[in-house]
């Protein structure tokens, strides 16, 4: 049987090596970077266009053109969310904690290298855990059920507590609000529309992507905006070439913490559903927990959390080929596109995929190992021309990464909800970033939403009580539980026990956290009063989920405004210890300090109004006209730049975003009032 795999593994090297399909290979890669660096495009949106190209192909090249561009897309991701604190993709959301810091201190190069690096070992990791796993594995993965996969979901949520840093009730409670944002829409069990407001666009509920947009990358584009930086600050000086060997260097004095978080990554990635959103989550995590130092200096420049988290990103990707490849079941959204590459060339995942298709799989296997070491290779060569654009001035840069996450947004559902829902979820995301709320919770919840819901169904379906005695879960559910309790009892430690718990109260003392606590316990309650009326299977999660938020958001509450600041009871040691935790956020902080409350509030409604004067833009006259306006009129009224440079920026903007997204990927643009009025100019400006 091994000399048997190592004879196909050979002979699917040698079809690899045939120019042709090496081309096409490159060509996905190509096209798989490009597609990482755009916010709101990535693996999935790729997948979906490139698969119509591949009815003529044969398998091997079908093969090696989509997983050539769905392994690097969390490779070049990494550009973005190092040089603007936005996530390329969902799987790059953890690499922004450490990696943004480093390009603010001229560290972008060195960033790019240990990312790199990194990710291609974790991508090798991957391609070589699928290559030795499949038949292994094949008994493991037909023993998970869903019970099984239900608690390593519950698992994953209960990570937020490790990750919150000072903050794990705050996280809890946002991880319980995102869950129950992912059960808006119509319930799958009985048809029920929850938590719709009588809007047909939250039928089918909200999509990631404008959710992950707004949550992320509009607060940091608004704090750029307030404190009128370019990313890499004044007059810093980026580390593009010696930064970049610093940062090889760093991959391989890490080593052993970038093996151990590609294992986790490609482990976590055959998990049906446990997909890039929370891998890179779980892996930083880890690292916080493991790494020596690391409450001192995560979030804020350590190229450790750069490492855990692209290290495991990529290897993912290897790790969700086996359950797909073995089983026919996606092990992500991707991979569901690619099972209809399968049948389109007459391929039956499953035990045939080990046997007599066994060539086929491997050239699988070497595709995504070859297109991780020629994406890195690329990604290299142009790192120091990626690095250099964190000098280039706010005015300048501004408008076209809002035109391009704006246009991301809009691939959602591609209605004007998701640009609704991008600037609701951007205020919301601001908000919590200024109130020190860890905002990542919120998209573990709405990841992971539909799956534990649907996972938690047929378990109590199919087995009543009896899953909890499941050994598995009893397992899986144990570590979740002692991830709960850990915040309740830091909470009870620095309180000076529970007889310091429950005395010692302060008076009460408000402010804008407050407030802000008050309206998220309002908004829960409202929600879990709509519930009532629901059919029981309709109301049985999110009731389960909205009192778990509403009991945690209480608890977090009156902690907060009850609570002394500094308690007596609290050893010195215990003390130095919370103050480590807390300076140990799961977020990014603001670099704004030196201004005032009032010009912060003033520059923060700026920068709203000129997004909200983008969307009545686009709904009169259209996308591609508000792209040349908007970015004349924000370079010249907040830059002051030259005429020339702006019309010149503008026009090739204006150009980009004509090729790139009309007429490469076809994709629609927002209906605007002119093209209702004048239908004629649909057939001539694709933006009506």
């Amino acid at each position: 049987m091994e000399s048997e795999m190592l004879t196909k593994a050979i002979e699917a090297l040698i079809i690899m090596s045939d120019p042709t399909r090496l081309a096409f290979l490159a060509g996905g890669v190509l096209i798989g970077l490009s597609l990482g660096v755009i916010p709101g495009l990535g693996g999935l949106v790729g997948m979906a266009l490139l698969l119509p190209f591949t009815f003529d192909m044969d398998p091997f090249a079908a093969f090696a053109f989509l997983l050539g561009m769905g392994s690097v897309t969390t490779t070049s991701d990494t550009i973005p969310a190092v040089l603007f604190g936005v996530p390329g993709t969902t799987g790059s959301a953890a690499t922004i904690l450490d990696g943004h810091p480093m390009a603010k201190m001229g560290q972008a190069g060195r960033a790019f290298g240990a990312a790199y690096t990194a990710s291609m070992i974790g991508g090798l990791f991957g391609a070589l855990l699928l290559g030795i796993s499949i038949p292994i594995l094949r008994p493991v993965m037909l023993y998970l059920g869903s019970p099984e996969l239900l608690a390593f979901s519950i698992f994953g949520l209960c990570m937020v507590s490790v990750l919150s840093g000072g903050s794990p009730l705050r996280g809890l409670a946002a991880a319980a609000f995102g869950l129950m944002i992912a059960m808006i829409g119509s319930d799958p069990q009985t048809g029920t529309l929850r938590w719709t407001m009588d809007s047909l666009y939250l039928w089918d509920g909200l999509p990631l992507v404008p959710v992950a947009l707004g949550t992320f990358a509009l607060p940091e584009l608004c704090d750029m905006a307030i404190a009128k930086r370019s990313i890499a600050g004044g007059n810093t000086k980026v580390d593009t070439r010696s930064g970049q060997m610093g940062g090889i260097k760093d991959t391989f004095r890490h080593w052993w913490l970038v093996i151990r978080v590609a294992w986790l990554g490609a482990s976590l990635g055959a998990i049906p559903g446990i997909g890039a959103s929370i891998v890179d989550w779980v892996a930083y995590g880890h690292a916080a927990r493991t790494e020596k130092g690391a409450a001192e200096t995560f979030g804020k420049g350590d190229v450790r959390g750069v490492l855990a988290s692209e290290g495991s990103n990529n290897a993912k990707e290897g790790g969700s080929l086996v359950p797909t490849i073995a089983f026919g079941v996606p092990g992500s959204a991707s991979m569901a596109i690619l099972l209809g590459a399968f049948l389109i060339h007459g391929l039956q995942p499953g035990p045939d995929m080990l046997s007599k298709n066994l060539d086929v799989t491997y050239t699988i296997i070497w595709s995504v190992a070859l297109a991780n070491v020629l994406g890195t290779g690329i990604c290299f060569a142009f790192s120091n021309q990626f690095a250099k654009l964190a000098i280039i001035r706010q005015p300048i840069i501004m408008p076209l990464i809002l035109t391009v996450i704006v246009i991301g947004a809009f691939q959602g559902s591609r209605s004007w909800g998701d640009l609704y829902a991008l600037l609701f979820f951007g205020v919301v995301g601001w908000t919590m970033k200024r109130l020190r709320w860890p905002r990542p919770p919120i998209i573990l919840g709405v990841v992971l939403g539909g799956i534990v819901e649907r996972y938690m169904f047929i378990s109590i379906g199919r087995y009543g009580a009896d899953w909890l005695l499941n050994p598995v879960v009893m397992v899986m559910l144990a570590i979740s539980l002692w991830g709960l309790i850990r915040p309740f009892m830091r909470e009870v430690q620095n309180a000076g026990g529970l007889k310091g718990m429950f005395s010692g109260f302060s008076h009460p003392h408000y402010d804008v956290n407050t407030a802000f606590y008050l309206g998220f316990l309002l908004l829960v309650g409202v929600m879990l009063n709509d519930a009532q009326d629901w059919p029981f299977g309709a109301q049985l999660v999110p009731l389960i989920v909205g009192y778990a938020a509403l009991i945690i958001a209480t608890i977090s509450f009156l902690n907060y405004t009850f609570r002394p600041v500094e308690s007596a009871a609290v050893s010195e040691e215990d003390e130095k210890k919370t103050d480590l935790m807390k300076s140990m956020h799961m977020d990014l902080v603001s670099d704004d300090d030196h201004l005032e409350r009032k010009v912060v509030a003033q520059r923060a409604a700026t920068f709203l109004g000129w997004i909200v004067g983008f969307f009545v833009f686009i709904g009169l006259i259209g996308m591609l006209p508000t792209v040349f306006i908007f970015v004349i009129c924000y370079m010249r009224v907040e830059g002051k730049e030259p005429w020339r440079l702006t019309l010149s920026i503008a026009t090739c903007m204006t150009i980009f975003a004509y090729f790139v997204f009309d007429y490469l990927l076809s994709l629609p643009w927002p209906q605007s009032f002119m093209g209702d009025w004048f239908p004629i100019l649909r057939d001539t400006i694709p933006s009506m």
